[in-house]
């Protein structure tokens, strides 16, 4: 019987689709031959037979088993190159945006942030509905309809994505509100088809993690719209000055084009288009019913409205120095990044509660300035801020490149732009130029100065001192710093004076020399020869001998309060070598002021340290010898209010009891160290009262304050100090070149330190109270007569400043026995002639001449 035409053959067949197979070629070919060897093997397992029957039959099986594998190699590519990598969407539900670190001072009030963004977080209820409504008609109008991905949208960006293809430009839209949050929080702004992908199953995971409002939220607070701003309530105050619940619905829209192209809409150059973009999204609006018509075009008819210059955050130009040191100590804790630690200074989120007092801290800094104007006065030109080679194109911003400021009355810091004559022209930051006048003699093209407005549109040349110095005042009873001021402004040099310059300190040291003697047996009342002391150097080298300030030789015996009052040079040395300079250097190191060798030269201030190091020194002395570590910071708040660091870690058991249980008050234990012997410490301090009172520091003395001081003035003279306070604040200040070199020999602590101390204290009167220093147990005082130190029975001390019995402190078994009326009227006789003696020697101007040279002033020693 012939074969039909139309009956199939299963032989033929299969043989016929063999040979094709076999003669087909590269990777199709390969796979097809690959699917269909898996086909006949699934064929021979039990139950498959008909598997691979149907495989060699059907031509639909076929195709769908090569779709089937040509699917599972697209998702295994798909997930090897987009999704193996994917972050997980479960992390926004932990996500912690980078947050700027805010410094509050002691007040709370916040002082200080420390930003390299702008940005500002928002609840979601806390968004304004125009700004939402906006967003939405501008970015994705389905939002709350869609599940991540608009596939319309979708569907017209890969059309434009296709139109310019290889052209460069960059495709728009496509993109959902929930893909950009994945955009900006998770995986990043990379161009690429694949990036896109990520985006989309991103956000198909957040759908499914976070509710819409979560990811609105997100979205309104990460979204970047220029001018470093993050976030919608950044851009309000960014480009309006005001937060984002004031601004209308133009501004509101306005807000709601900068994804797109934040550097062009956020131009003035480019307002039109700015405009023109502002009122698509109007339009938007109405169409989606969010605005009624005639409230769109209401808004459409006005202008953009955007300010010229960012408005930024405004704090106390004077603590400048006080949160630059605050900003250090952070980042040597918690580091820079978001990389470095999760509590990181610019990315953190910290809240940082100091112990800074701004009304101390503003007056530090105008008396410091103060000081320094008063000892440049006259002295004229010495150069200027910077100078730079000017690119007359863009002097602006070089001028800005230099991030020099002057926060000083109504003065500017320029850029000389030209000179000719006696006149100049200089430019500013902002672009605006002047007419230069004043001694522009030595001023050139392309000096940075600082000027002042002086009428007609004029600004006048002024002089900023060619020497510095720093400040610090500390509360003694804790040790938390309460000022600082680290030179002449911040704006022009964050180098910190206070506690970053190491100076010689002169005589503000010994007092820590008179503790080592009154620990060591001696008294305020002893009596200690003003008389040349000299030191043999050894073969060949001579003999070098100490002098008093001025090169005087000194005389006479006086007792160690006189000593110490008039700082003399001589008395401290024969106090420290009777002492033993071991014992001097020991307790200079236990006080925190430095580690010396025991020379004596170090006695009269030759070593080096800083003025917080001094301060903190002296604020042990106020407090009856109790030391506390000094710190600018009382406690750490992370971004969510929990405390991580704090300076008093003191457990107070009991102190929150929900009811009291009968038991005497909780009490919190001790705080510091105890540096020196108490009754030591209030001897000194007594002392240094005098020196208020009669002394070098008499410049304070009608302040009429129980205050305690110590005037300093080092060879050259190149430092000038001052140090003290009261039993509450404790300050400390010098004044010297940066690059060390004479002041001038008129120049002394007590001219010139103690004057800016005083400057400090009436600024800050309120704040000083006619509390006297607490005498600790074991003291006892004791009339003395003040000349010679001999005890008095009769009479009762004067508050004169140099009257005859003065009351003395004593540790127990050390005062003085009686004093008979003979040895009185001897002592009286002996300061007679001695007087007599020194003003014969003045008006003879004689000197004491002394070959063996001047010890000190060799030695790098100090008076």
């Amino acid at each position: 019987m012939p074969d039909l035409p139309n009956t199939p053959d299963p032989e033929r067949d299969e043989d016929h689709h063999l040979r094709i197979r076999r003669k087909a070629g590269g990777f199709m070919g390969r796979l097809r031959g690959a699917l269909s060897g898996t086909g006949r093997a699934l064929g021979h397992l039990p139950g498959m037979g008909g598997l691979r029957s149907a495989w060699g039959r059907s031509r639909l099986v076929r195709l769908g088993g090569y779709g089937l594998g040509v699917l599972v190699l697209l998702y295994a590519l798909v997930w090897v190159t987009v999704i193996r990598n994917l972050p997980s969407a479960d992390s926004l539900l932990t996500y912690q945006p980078p947050l700027p670190t805010m410094v509050r001072g002691a007040d709370g009030g916040i002082i200080y942030s420390y930003a390299r963004e702008r940005r500002v977080q928002l609840r979601f209820v806390d968004f304004p509905k125009p700004m939402i409504n906006a967003f939405l008609s501008a970015e994705d109008k389905n939002f709350f309809s869609h599940g991540g991905v608009d596939f319309i949208g979708l569907g017209q960006a890969v059309v434009d994505y296709a139109s310019k293809f290889g052209s460069g430009e960059r495709a728009r839209g496509g993109s959902t509100i929930t893909q950009q949050v994945a955009k900006n929080i998770l995986i990043g702004n990379e161009y690429s088809v694949s990036r896109k992908l990520k985006e989309m199953l991103l956000a198909r995971r957040i759908e499914s993690v976070l509710s819409k409002e979560q990811i609105l939220e997100l979205y309104l607070n990460e979204i970047p719209l220029g001018r470093q701003a993050f976030g919608v309530q950044a851009a309000s105050r960014a480009y309006f000055g005001k937060d984002v619940g004031d601004l209308q619905l133009h501004e509101a829209a306005f807000l709601a084009i900068l994804p797109k192209a934040p550097e062009t809409y956020g131009r003035a150059k480019f307002a039109d288009k700015a405009i023109a973009r502002r009122n698509w999204v109007l339009d938007q609006m109405v169409k989606n019913g969010f605005v009624p018509a005639a409230e769109a075009e209401a808004a459409k008819a006005q202008p953009l409205g955007i300010i010229a210059q960012p408005k930024r955050d405004t704090y106390d130009p004077s603590v400048g120095y006080f949160v630059e040191e605050v900003r250090r100590r952070l980042m040597d804790q918690y580091g820079e990044s978001a990389e470095d630690s999760p509590n990181s200074v610019y990315a953190g989120g910290l809240w940082v509660r100091t112990s800074l007092d701004s009304e101390l801290q503003k007056s530090a800094q105008d008396a410091l300035r103060g000081g320094l104007l008063r000892y440049w006065s006259g002295k004229g030109w010495h150069g200027p801020i910077a100078h730079i080679e000017i690119d007359p194109e863009h002097w602006q911003g070089q001028l800005i490149g230099l991030n020099k400021s002057i926060a000083y009355q109504d003065w500017r810091v320029g850029l000389v732009l030209k000179r000719g004559g006696g006149n100049g022209q200089i430019g500013f930051t902002d672009g605006s130029t002047a007419a230069l006048i004043g001694e522009l003699s030595q001023v050139h093209v392309g000096d940075v100065v600082a000027s002042a407005p002086s009428g007609n549109g004029t600004y006048a040349l002024r002089i900023i001192p060619g020497v510095s110095g720093g400040m610090m005042v500390e509360q003694p009873g804790t040790g938390r710093v309460m000022a600082i001021a680290g030179g002449f402004d911040f704006g022009l040099d964050s180098f910190n004076r206070a506690t970053q310059a190491e100076r010689q300190v002169g005589s503000t040291i010994k007092p820590f020399v008179y503790a080592a003697a009154l620990d060591n047996g001696m008294t305020p009342a002893t009596m200690v020869p003003d008389q040349s002391f000299c030191v043999d150097q050894g073969a060949g080298l001579g003999t070098k001998c100490f002098k008093n300030f001025g090169n005087e030789g000194g005389g006479g015996i006086h007792t160690m309060r006189w000593g110490l009052e008039q700082s003399r040079n001589l008395m401290t040395v024969h106090i420290a070598n009777d002492t033993g300079m071991s014992k001097v250097v020991s307790t200079i190191k236990r006080v925190g002021i430095g580690n010396y060798q025991p020379y004596l030269s170090f006695s009269l201030g030759a070593g080096e340290t800083t003025v917080a190091q001094m301060v903190n020194a002296y604020s042990a002395l106020a407090d009856n010898g109790l030391q506390h570590d000094q710190s600018l910071i009382d406690f750490i708040q992370d971004r969510n209010g929990k405390v991580i660091w704090r300076a008093d870690e003191r457990a107070c058991n009991g102190c929150s009891m929900a009811e009291w249980d009968g038991k005497p008050m909780p009490r919190l234990s001790q705080r510091g160290r105890q540096v020196l012997d108490a009754r030591t410490a209030y001897q000194v301090v007594h002392m240094l009262e005098g020196v208020i009172t009669r002394g070098t520091g008499v410049a304070l003395r009608d302040l009429g304050l129980p205050l305690f001081g110590k005037t300093g003035t080092t060879s050259g003279p190149t430092n000038v100090w001052f140090m003290g306070g009261s039993p509450s604040i404790v300050g400390g200040v010098y004044l010297g070149y940066d690059q060390p070199k004479s002041l001038g020999g008129y120049a002394q602590g007590g001219t010139f330190a103690a004057p800016i101390f005083r400057q400090f204290v009436m600024a800050t009167r309120d704040r000083w109270d006619h509390t006297p220093f607490l005498m600790p147990p074991g003291v006892r005082m004791v009339k003395i007569d003040r000349v010679s130190g001999q005890r008095v029975f009769g009479g009762d001390p004067s508050d004169e400043a140099k009257a005859a019995t003065i009351w003395e402190a004593f540790k127990p078994e050390t005062e003085p026995t009686r004093v008979t009326r003979q040895e009185q009227i001897a002592a009286k006789r002996a300061e007679l002639l001695d007087a007599i003696r020194r003003g014969f020697n003045a008006n003879a101007g004689k000197k004491d001449d002394d070959s063996s040279g001047n010890f000190a002033g060799e030695q790098g020693g100090v008076y």
